[in-house]
């Protein structure tokens, strides 16, 4: 027998009152709006903090790799020595390493836009960190890819944990995530702004009126820590003094179709590209390391195709370069990026497409002079402009980009025209395209969601939760009389039938059994239907109705691998059902939940 200590019982009594202050505390939060917005402050404040850990994680490593002077970024460099480029190949093979050691390849890692589209919000700490790792690691090595998926990782991760922790609605929840990750890119840029649209259109997927003050909280918070501990304002000196006119909106609406055009180009080759690498010849850890070897005559040709571009985009619109150096940067620099992606480096083209619409928008500008002989529309606001639109058509998030282009430049004639060419950029690609670089990537994983909406909770209605459960499935061997002895009519109004193995063999309606002119000797089979017309217990809730459309029944039969009857769903009930889900779902993007 055991004798309990002599403070048990105070103990577990202490024990009791923590655990229902802390409930009492969860549904305080939960219930108060003001409480949600101190939380994502909270958030915000722990997002912008890590945001700045993992920037300098990033820059550290580059420095000491390839022996940068200081303030000086790694794309912003005249020359690179080619021994120091052999760091490239050896970044991929340190990238295989850690991929293979925290067993990255053997495991599904959600992102904080895949989270919110189909798991509610929920994410993984050490999946965030993995990606995160990945991410540095390919940033601090030289890859052309930019930090930003880490940023808004770790933002919506932090927020994802909190928010599990205090049990959150699952709208709150999704909203949480979203003013993390928004956090997160409103302190790198220093673009509280840009942070909150960009939670509202990557991340949450949607605008939501209760969601507002909380993102933009967020990002605000983010912000403020950020800058004191010294990360600045992304700011662009946009010297040129010639005002956007009316006139010039369509002009630049051509650069944002063009810049849609080619978003999508450069989306579409990294996926071949990727595909291309997978192939059996080359070994799944070899990848990055093949990849970091292509990358070093690009970085021979010009240095500003490695890592994002932060330093390569403010030296050129520091300078009047000419068509034929921004046209082999635009070439060296896409190529960079759909190597470094398509090779197996982890990162985003968040700040990549930033930079390559600055070329564009300058080679834009420049060929209209040449062509029409006179300056048509100023190369620097063509470069800004570009460089929104182009992201848009990357990235997504019209709004924005046209933020930050506002909050980086302070330049409001100028932001009109970013707002135009990117609606055209964004209309553009969701006509021919329908995706962001992100949920392509998801795209190519088999999923089918285009952005972040959630539509989680159609994946969780599936056939096999629906259904009503047969038990009393009826064997072929019946003749029609026997079937009418066993439902007589009114007992029921369809029949599932079974095989001698047990297997699905039709439904029968059980008044058709009772038409004129029938063989009662007959074999009750004669009448059944829907032999082949079945459902999967993991259908989701749109591919059933999808099913009921075409085939033209009222009842379906849901069958297990072998053939076995599990149970039955009817029409009606799954209209009802999804007609109720969505009714919820909406009621909880208004805050009426």
């Amino acid at each position: 027998m055991t004798v309990p200590w002599p403070g048990a019982s105070a103990f577990r009594s202490s024990s009791t009152r923590a655990r229902v202050v802390a409930r009492d505390f969860r549904g305080w939060l939960r219930a108060s709006e003001a409480s949600f917005i101190a939380l994502a402050i909270v958030v915000g404040a722990f997002a912008g903090l890590l945001s700045v850990i993992v920037g300098a994680l990033a820059r550290t490593l580059q420095h000491v790799l390839f022996a940068l002077p200081p303030d000086t970024r790694l794309s912003g460099i005249g020359r690179l020595e080619f021994s120091s480029l052999i760091v490239l190949p050896l970044g991929g093979l340190v990238l295989a390493g850690f991929s293979y050691v925290t067993r990255a390849r053997k495991r599904r890692l959600v992102d904080a836009v895949e989270a919110n589209a189909l798991h509610g919000g929920r994410m993984s700490v050490p999946d965030s960190l993995v990606i995160s790792g990945q991410t540095v690691l390919s940033n601090g090595f030289g890859a052309s890819v930019g930090l930003e998926a880490a940023y808004a990782q770790m933002g919506g991760a932090a927020a994802s944990v909190l928010g599990g922790w205090l049990k959150l609605r699952r709208a709150d929840q999704r909203t949480l995530v979203g003013a993390g990750a928004g956090a997160a890119i409103a302190a790198t840029f220093g673009a509280p702004l840009a942070g909150a649209f960009y939670a509202f259109e990557i991340v949450i997927g949607t605008y939501s009126p209760t969601a507002i003050a909380p993102v933009a909280a967020a990002a605000l918070a983010g912000t403020l820590v950020a800058q004191a501990f010294g990360v600045q304002p992304y700011l662009i000196d946009a010297a040129s003094q010639t005002l956007v006119e009316t006139r010039h909106y369509p002009i630049y609406a051509g650069l944002g179709a063009t810049c849609a055009l080619l978003g999508i180009a450069l989306m579409r080759a990294v996926g071949v590209v990727e595909r291309a690498s997978r192939r059996r010849w080359l070994p799944e850890w070899a990848r990055p390391a093949v990849g970091g070897a292509l990358l070093i005559p690009l970085a021979v040709l010009s240095p500003q195709a490695l890592s994002a571009g932060h330093g390569a985009l403010h030296a050129d619109l520091a300078i009047g370069a000419s068509i034929g150096f921004i046209l082999l940067v635009l070439c060296v620099k896409s190529a960079a990026s759909i190597v470094s992606l398509g090779f197996g480096f982890r990162g985003g083209l968040f700040f990549a497409s930033l930079f390559l619409g600055t070329l564009l928008g300058h080679l834009y500008a420049d060929s209209l002079a040449l062509i029409v002989g006179h300056v048509v529309i100023d190369p620097r606001n063509a470069a800004l402009v570009g460089m929104a639109a182009f992201a848009v058509a990357v990235v997504g998030g019209p709004m924005t980009m046209a933020m930050l282009v506002l909050q980086s430049t302070h330049d409001f004639s100028l932001t009109g025209a970013v707002i135009a060419a990117s609606l055209v950029s964004s209309s553009i690609v969701r006509e021919l395209f329908g995706y962001s670089f992100s949920t392509w990537r998801l795209h190519l994983r088999g999923e089918t969601i285009k952005s972040a909406r959630d539509v989680g909770w159609v994946k969780t209605l599936t056939a096999g939760r629906m259904m009503r459960k047969e038990t009393h499935a009826t064997p072929t061997a019946l003749t029609i009389a026997e079937f009418r002895r066993t439902f007589p009519l009114g007992s029921t109004s369809r029949v599932v039938l079974t095989d001698g193995q047990g297997a699905y063999a039709g439904i029968v309606v059980v008044s058709t059994a009772y038409a004129d002119g029938l063989d009662s000797a007959a074999n009750v089979t004669t009448l059944a239907t829907g032999h082949a017309q079945v459902l999967t217990p993991e259908m989701d809730i749109s591919a059933v109705m999808a099913q009921f459309d075409a085939t033209h029944t009222d009842e379906l039969a849901v069958v297990s691998d072998d053939g076995h009857v599990l149970g039955l769903l009817s029409e009606s009930y799954v209209r009802r059902r999804y007609a109720d889900e969505l009714e919820k779902a909406q009621r909880e993007l208004f805050g009426e939940g």
